[in-house]
C-alpha cells in the first residue's frame, strides 16, 4: 500500500504503523463497549487511525502514544456525536439525583466476562467511558481528564458514580440469577 509513496513519507508510515498499530484492538475495544455498537465503533476507530495519521508529525516519539490515540478517539466521538447524533450529555441535575442513591451493593464473585461486559453496557455513556478508562484501560484520572476534555473532578465523580451503579446492575442480576445478598445489605435494602 505504501510502496507508491515517497521514501521520507514511507518512513514515516512505517513509523506510524509501528507504534500506532499495536493498540488498534484496545481503541476498538474501548470504542464498542463505549458505543454499544460494534460497526459504529469501527467507523470511529478507522477515523481516529485517519486522524492520527494527519497529524502524525506532530506527535513527540517517546511519549504515551497509547493515551494520544484514546485521546483522539474520544475527540471523534464526540465530534460524530455532535454532527450525526446530536446527543446530549446526562445534564448536572442528574448526576445529582444518581449521587443521593444511597445502597451500595457488593459484587457478587459468581459471575462472567459476559454478564459485566452487559452491565457495563446499560451503564449511561458518560460513566460508561470513563470507567472503561480507569478500570479496564487503567488510565490516570489526569490522563482521562485530558482524552475526554473535562475536569479531573467529573472524571472521578463519573467513576465513583458509574462504579455505584456497575455494582447495582450486577447485584440486581445477581439477585434475579438466585444469588443471594449477604444479610447485611438484605437488611440495608429492608430500610
Amino acid at each position: 500500500m505504501h510502496a507508491a509513496l515517497a521514501p521520507e513519507t514511507s518512513a514515516s508510515f512505517d513509523s506510524f504503523e509501528a507504534v500506532a498499530l499495536p493498540h488498534l484492538n484496545d481503541l476498538f475495544r474501548a470504542a464498542r463497549h463505549t458505543l454499544g455498537d460494534a460497526a459504529e465503533a469501527e467507523d470511529i476507530v478507522q477515523e481516529t487511525y485517519l486522524q492520527a495519521w494527519k497529524s502524525f508529525h506532530r506527535f513527540e516519539a517517546g511519549t504515551n502514544i497509547r493515551g494520544w490515540l484514546f485521546k483522539i478517539m474520544f475527540h471523534v466521538m464526540d465530534h460524530h456525536r455532535r454532527k450525526w447524533l446530536r446527543l446530549k450529555w446526562k445534564s448536572d441535575s442528574d448526576e445529582v439525583l444518581l449521587e443521593t442513591l444511597t445502597y451500595e451493593p457488593e459484587t457478587p464473585q459468581q459471575l462472567t466476562d459476559e454478564e459485566v461486559l452487559a452491565a457495563l453496557n446499560k451503564l449511561p455513556q458518560n460513566f460508561r467511558a470513563v470507567v472503561l478508562l480507569a478500570d479496564v484501560e487503567e488510565f490516570a484520572y489526569k490522563e482521562i481528564a485530558e482524552m475526554l476534555n473535562v475536569p479531573i473532578g467529573t472524571v472521578m465523580s463519573r467513576l465513583n458514580r458509574g462504579r455505584k451503579l456497575l455494582r447495582t446492575e450486577l447485584a440486581d442480576y445477581a439477585t434475579a440469577c438466585g444469588i443471594r445478598q449477604p444479610a447485611r445489605q438484605a437488611t440495608a435494602t429492608a430500610l
